[in-house]
């Protein structure tokens, strides 16, 4: 019999756990890993599911501007200069451009960049080094700028042509939205741009970050350098309505206040003559947005895209002499409207349409093309839609951006389409990364990442999870308390005992029916309600930790919620209202068009009770209202600011 020696058998026993943890602990960090994920997809996917519902609400805003047309049209004869601002009949010329740019000075105080024209590429440089120290660019350069870009993207076709060749390659970033750190790092990373360094840029420049005009800036200048070699396509935010609702409009007036106004009104020009897309080696479709089984590519090189000044405003083509519709454009007209220019003037409603379609669609794994829901604008378009598309016209990609991806880019339909989105950190810091794409001379594509990193983003990857699952928490429970009285309507009906609980589907139905979000409210629950031992809701502690400021301690809560769930339109609307951006609206226009905004949107709020809020509001009594001030008295107040709940995981 042999005796076994203990120190090996424990030396091996030792061993063999060693191996065990060995094995069990990369098991449970790729376990830890992947809900780590997990929960960082479901932040992001609930951030893209209510922004959005944002943006639908923007793109139904057409509605009611015809809603408008067609039922106040006493408007025109108030101020007819609205009307015709509304549907870009206000166009500039050269004498105009003389009489704007001639009377402002530089003063010697000056201390930004300072630019010589004709530009050269030095003008670039000069440019891009003062807005990294947070310099502001005078007023009289930027109309410069943008009065040449004008002039110049007047000639350019609606789609450019361009080709690759042995010595370079062409860049294609995605949407930017006003970060001007990605766009440097970009350049840091890829090289400015230059006849050898091309680059397509594919919409969504503005809007959201805080450097959308030094980055139009930026982008325009080079398309001065480099025409050839620089493409601007449009987006869905080159426009603008949705410029007054995401904060580009804002950002000018505060940057600019004394030409701010009139930089707005060439922007939009500028904006309208953007081209619609980009066509490499006539095989590479680059579209903001995307396709629907109608895209008409050769109708699409021969609209006028100029006359599109808002892809929100529909096309309202009248007769100016009798107000009767064109043979283009059949349907129901308002009646007595008459706006300056012929019909000739505007796109039809068709065209309209098609415009629509190549800046708000989305690409979906579903065969068939149906209406974009989430968005309220273009389509979803699925992969037989997408091969059907690309072989018609002899193509063999389409790339796209219009859609914040966690990696910067994906690829779906089999390959034949590519998002790419450039701005890193979209929805929150360490969201998402920034991507862009490189084509070559008969070569494959090349994916470049990246991310702005400060020092929040070098945080562990759960601290940032937590971060984005936070604020997406907050957005949300900022919907659903402008939905309360809605919600709680639809859990007491589903509450046939009145106990005060629901069950958790039950409670899921409510909470998608009455938001219009498609959520994984199961998954979620434990941020935005109690559960009881028995797994069902009380559904009331869904508003225990928030609720809105009132402006007026007497007004109704239905019609806070009301204003509140509305406010953004309410803003675009009066924003329009406000022609010259002074931020009071009279107390008249403020009665006049809540009246016809309740009837549009069929909402049931006296007209009595508006009116005393308004009056309330109007602090000094003379007749106008601080409209801006108004709408900020409206805010979600979070009482648990901190989320207690906010470290239960998601998954």
């Amino acid at each position: 019999m042999k005796v076994q020696d203990s120190s090996k058998a424990t030396r091996r026993d030792r061993l063999s756990i060693d191996n065990k943890s060995c094995i069990d602990h990369p098991n449970w960090y790729r376990g830890y890993r992947a809900r780590l994920k997990t929960r960082q997809h479901c932040g992001m996917y609930t951030f893209f599911n209510i922004d959005s519902c944002i943006e639908a609400a923007s793109s139904q805003l057409s509605n009611f501007f015809s809603f408008m047309l067609e039922n106040y049209v006493h408007i025109q004869e108030k101020d007819p200069t609205l009307v015709n601002r509304l549907f870009g009949c206000a166009p500039q010329d050269d004498r105009g451009r003389q009489e704007c740019i001639g009377i402002i000075e530089v003063p010697e105080s000056y201390s930004g960049p300072r630019l010589q024209f004709p530009l050269n590429t030095n003008s670039l440089t000069i440019m891009i080094e003062a807005f990294k120290k947070q310099q502001i660019l005078h007023a009289y350069y930027v109309l410069e700028i943008l009065f040449e870009t004008k002039e110049a993207m007047k000639q350019m076709p609606n789609f450019t042509h361009i080709r690759t060749c042995p010595t370079k390659e062409i860049t294609i970033c995605g949407d930017l939205h006003g970060k001007l750190e990605d766009l440097l790092l970009i350049f840091s990373k890829n090289g400015l741009p230059s006849g050898y360094n091309p680059y397509v840029f594919n919409g969504d420049f503005v809007d959201r970050g805080k450097y959308s005009i030094e980055i139009l800036m930026i982008l325009f200048v080079s398309f001065l350098l480099f025409g050839d070699d620089l493409c601007l396509n449009r987006g869905n935010h080159e426009d603008f309505l949705m410029n007054m609702r995401y904060g580009f409009t804002k950002e000018v007036l505060s940057k600019y206040k004394i030409h701010g106004k009139k930089i707005l009104q060439v922007l939009e020009e500028v904006f309208a003559w953007l081209p619609l897309g980009t066509i490499i080696d006539d095989e590479i479709l680059i579209m903001h947005g995307g396709i629907s089984e109608s895209t008409d590519l050769n109708l699409l090189h021969h609209i006028e895209r100029n006359k599109m000044k808002s892809v929100l405003m529909p096309p309202v083509p009248m007769d100016k002499d009798s107000g009767t519709e064109t043979k283009k454009n059949k349907g129901h007209v308002p009646r007595g409207v008459k706006l300056s220019g012929s019909p000739s003037d505007y796109l039809t409603k068709h065209e309209w349409e098609q415009v629509i379609d190549i800046l708000w669609s989305d690409p979906r794994g579903k065969r068939g093309c149906y209406p974009n829901t989430c968005r309220g604008g273009g389509c979803y378009f699925g992969p037989d839609v997408t091969s059907k598309f690309l072989n018609k016209n002899r193509l063999k990609l389409l790339i796209r951006s219009h859609e914040c991806k966690p990696e910067g880019y994906e690829i779906c339909h089999d390959g034949k389409v590519i998002t790419v989105f450039s701005a890193s950190n979209y929805y929150e810091e360490g969201s998402n990364r920034g991507a862009y794409i490189k084509v070559g001379f008969c070569t494959t594509l090349r994916f470049f990442q990246y991310q702005v990193t400060k020092a929040t983003c070098l945080r562990p990857l759960h601290q940032r999870v937590n971060t984005i699952e936070s604020s997406a928490i907050r957005i949300l429970k900022e919907r659903m308390v402008s939905r309360k009285t809605d919600l709680i309507r639809s859990f007491q009906l589903q509450d046939r005992t009145k106990s005060g609980k629901i069950s958790m589907g039950q409670w899921a139905f409510s909470m998608e029916n009455t938001l219009g979000l498609n959520l994984p409210w199961r998954t979620l629950s434990s941020h935005l309600v109690l559960t009881d031992d028995d797994g069902n809701i009380d559904y009331m502690t869904c508003f225990h930790d928030i609720h809105i400021q009132k402006p007026v301690k007497e007004a109704q809560s239905a019609l806070i919620e009301t204003l509140y769930r509305y406010r953004s339109d309410l803003q675009i609307i009066f924003n329009v209202i406000d022609s010259d951006h002074s931020g009071l609206i009279s107390m008249e226009e403020f009665h006049s068009m809540w009246k016809l905004f309740c009837s549009h949107y069929n909402l049931h709020i006296g007209d009595s009770q508006v009116d005393e809020l308004a009056e309330r509001m109007d602090l000094n009594k003379d007749g106008s209202i601080d409209f801006n001030e108004f709408l900020k008295a409206f805010y979600v107040i979070h009482q648990l600011d901190n989320l207690s709940r906010s470290n239960t995981q998601l998954a």
